[in-house]
């Protein structure tokens, strides 16, 4: 794989249960929002309702696992959740689920599908390899608010992925920084998928998979590598 991805032990202790597939692309085609995915994610808000089968998605026992994760580092679940949790009320809600653009539109149907934070980063723009760590507290974060980039620091002890410039998503996977994410032209790509226990391995790897022919469906022709779950 072109780029390491590293999950510190002092995540590991704090969630054994832990597991990701990574998806490396390469050639893909990018662009703005469509029939086609739009049709996509209107089937995966279908499937979620099937899912939950009239539960509210903290209620799912993979979205408890992760409010409990999230818990044990500080956070507060029902005032920063999961990217998961988040989209999934999205897409049950009167407003339904964001157009973004084609590659974030796939990799959100597969999350709200399967119940699952799944998240993409540029390639091009991530800078050396990628940790899965608690951090110190010195870490940059970078994001915009007010209409203007502005730097942030994470909490002590906060999940945070990073690369060597900094942090590229706060609270595991709540909020990812706009210094690597997936624009209309980006054309390579690493998409994680996150589990916890007690989401059985097979389920994200068929997840991954999923996402995978999807990607192949939307860039005919795209270089793509599933790698084992880790």
């Amino acid at each position: 794989m072109t780029l390491t991805l590293t999950v510190s032990d002092e995540v590991r202790a704090l969630a054994p249960g832990f597991t990701h597939v990574a998806i490396e692309a390469h050639g893909l085609v990018n662009g703005p929002s469509n029939e086609g995915t739009s049709e996509l994610l209107d089937e995966a808000a279908r499937r979620l309702a099937i899912r939950l089968d009239g539960r509210a998605p903290h209620e799912d026992p993979h979205m408890d696992a992760w409010r409990a994760a999230y818990t044990a580092f500080g956070a507060k679940p029902s005032r920063t959740r999961n990217s998961a949790e988040a989209l999934a009320r999205r897409a049950l809600s009167d407003a339904g689920l964001p157009r973004i653009n084609l590659l974030v539109d796939v990799y959100n149907a597969i999350s709200v599908a399967h119940l699952i934070p799944v998240g993409g980063e540029d390639l091009a723009l991530i800078q050396g390899a990628m940790w899965l760590v608690r951090a110190t507290g010195e870490e940059e974060f970078t994001t915009v608010a007010g209409g203007e980039a502005t730097v942030e620091r994470p909490e002590p002890g906060e999940v945070v992925w990073r690369d060597e410039a900094g942090v590229t998503c706060r609270r595991w996977n709540w909020r990812q920084g706009p210094r690597t994410r997936l624009t209309e032209e980006s054309t390579s790509a690493v998409f994680l998928l996150e589990s916890l226990a007690p989401m059985p391995v097979a389920d994200v790897e068929r997840a991954g998979a999923e996402l995978a022919e999807l990607l192949e469906k939307f860039s005919p022709g795209a270089r793509i590598t599933v790698h084992a779950p880790a």
